[in-house]
């Protein structure tokens, strides 16, 4: 389990987050959400370990982040940023196996490849193996990235597994947005513990078993998309008036939002 209690970060003299708590379970899909500077990003960053300047807790299976080295962290725990980006040519292969630098100290061994591998292969990248990461797309960026985070955390021996996804549709059309949270969701087994940042409402709504909404550094409400999701909650959070409907094929919450007249 990751529990997070009572997280208030400040930047100079500027409060981002008060008090904000939550607990992320293993086999739960995790979605944050909230406007744009309600503080979702720079949670994310501390409970990952990328921000120390903060008051409050964070426990990793009930022992202190702090009490891990980087080093050790980053052979379970992996983190896709809003704009992963790279200024120097490498192949899409090079840039996947970059993912499995915390477990080898000077070459890759054949099961790092296997890993990088099936992770290609599960991102339908095959094809890219050799092209120059720079020349890719936006989107085709995205898949590579997220294929190199996934390649980090693929097996994690005596150790639950975290995936923090911060924004990670950008740039992604619909159909590989789908295909995206499918991937995520396939890790969502017992020893795993998946959190992403979402925008979509209804994205989240139909992949997360649980959402958090936050509001001005604070968090909001929390629980699962049938439980919490109101036309009230939707208009406090975004400032939108909008109708919720039930999904005809899942039958979840989806959200449509009021045309002003």
């Amino acid at each position: 389990m990751l529990s997070i209690s009572s997280i208030n970060y400040s930047v100079g003299k500027k409060q981002i987050l008060y008090d904000v708590s939550a607990n992320f379970l293993p086999g739960t899909f995790n979605m944050i959400m909230g406007q744009n500077g309600s503080g979702k990003s720079s949670f994310l960053k501390i409970f990952s370990g990328e921000i120390n300047s903060y008051s409050g807790t964070v426990l990793y299976n009930n022992l202190p982040l702090q009490s891990y080295k980087k080093g050790e962290l980053a052979k379970f725990r992996a983190v896709m940023s809003q704009q992963p980006e790279l200024s120097f040519p490498l192949t899409v292969e090079e840039v996947v196996m970059m993912g499995r630098y915390p477990h080898f100290d000077f070459q890759p061994t054949q099961n790092d490849k296997k890993i990088c591998n099936e992770v290609m292969s599960r991102m339908q990248l095959n094809n890219f193996k050799e092209r120059n990461y720079l020349t890719l797309s936006g989107g085709e960026k995205q898949r590579v990235q997220y294929a190199r985070v996934l390649s980090q955390i693929w097996e994690s021996k005596n150790h639950f597994r975290y995936l923090f996804l911060d924004e990670p549709l950008n740039n992604l059309d619909i159909a590989y947005q789908q295909e995206f949270l499918e991937i995520a969701t396939e890790l969502k087994t017992g020893e795993t513990i998946l959190v992403a940042v979402m925008h979509d409402i209804n994205l989240a709504a139909q992949f997360g078993d649980q959402l958090f909404f936050m509001k001005d550094g604070k968090m909001a409400a929390s629980g699962k998309p049938s439980a919490i999701l109101s036309e009230s909650l939707v208009e406090h959070i975004f400032g939108v008036k909008t109708t919720l409907i039930k999904n005809p094929v899942s039958e979840l919450p989806l959200v449509v939002l009021n045309k002003n007249h």
